[in-house]
């Protein structure tokens, strides 16, 4: 990876408050376009919090997030995935009571261009649109292995499935910047060696850029290219995993602790 490259995302000098209490406090980094980029820290470190930053979610009091040029705390919420943002989420936010087709679908309508009218009559260029997000989604669902829950009703799948239909809803998206917040919580050792080879999967053979937030050191440290380490919502290293490892600030913050 080559880190002289111009950021695809740059994250200069974030501060955001809630009442009297600071989530995150004069924190920078950049992101480099074809990177996995993750985010570690103790609980209550401020990860998720710059997610949501990130993906317009919250407002930062301070500060500014650029993301291939444009500022991220200017731009409305609802636009953020049309720039080429999507970001799975720590608590799974699914429409529990549709397919897993269903579900990527939905994703889809960002890309759409027919009219709802159109689209619910199902005429012309609307059945030929319909038809080639539906083959975008099946892409998916292949690449992801969920071939046998398709028609699932999502609600009544197992955890690790779940989480796996919530990827494939962010890939839907088509973005250039993937947000994963804790994909693996939550989940036995063989779901986590699945959802890792997707990660690296989407990475290298999609080539989305990846920001990832995740408390398996030991996963952290094998698929990432930089590290930077949150604590009290601060900034306290920035690295290769190996400099992270040996880094004394942060083996006393996150890795030391048991």
């Amino acid at each position: 990876m080559n880190t002289t490259k111009s950021p695809l995302l740059q994250v200069e000098q974030v501060s955001l408050s809630f009442g009297g209490t600071a989530a995150l406090s004069d924190v920078s980094f950049a992101v480099v376009e074809g990177e996995i980029r993750a985010i570690i820290g103790p609980n209550g470190a401020g990860k998720t919090s710059m997610l949501n930053c990130i993906s317009g979610f919250y407002r930062p009091q301070q500060g500014r997030i650029l993301y291939q040029g444009q500022d991220l705390t200017k731009t409305p919420t609802h636009k953020v995935a049309h720039l080429g943002i999507a970001r799975t989420f720590q608590n799974i936010a699914l429409y529990t009571g549709l397919s897993t087709l269903d579900n990527l679908m939905a994703a889809r309508h960002i890309h759409m261009k027919q009219t709802v009218i159109a689209s619910a009559l199902y005429w012309g260029s609307a059945r030929r649109e319909e038809v080639v997000h539906r083959q975008q989604v099946e892409e998916i669902i292949d690449f992801l292995e969920i071939e046998h829950i398709r028609k699932a009703v999502v609600g009544a799948l197992p955890y690790g499935l779940r989480k796996r239909v919530e990827l494939g809803r962010a890939l839907a998206l088509e973005p250039k910047l993937l947000l994963l917040d804790e994909p693996m919580a939550g989940m036995n050792n063989e779901e986590k060696e699945d959802m890792a080879r997707f990660i690296l999967d989407i990475h290298e053979r999609r080539g989305i850029t990846i920001v990832l937030i995740e408390h398996d050191m030991g996963l952290v440290m094998d698929i990432s290219d930089r590290v930077v380490v949150l604590d009290f919502g601060r900034k306290i290293a920035d690295g290769s995993p190996d400099n992270i490892k040996q880094d004394e600030k942060v083996i006393q913050a996150y890795l030391g602790q048991e």
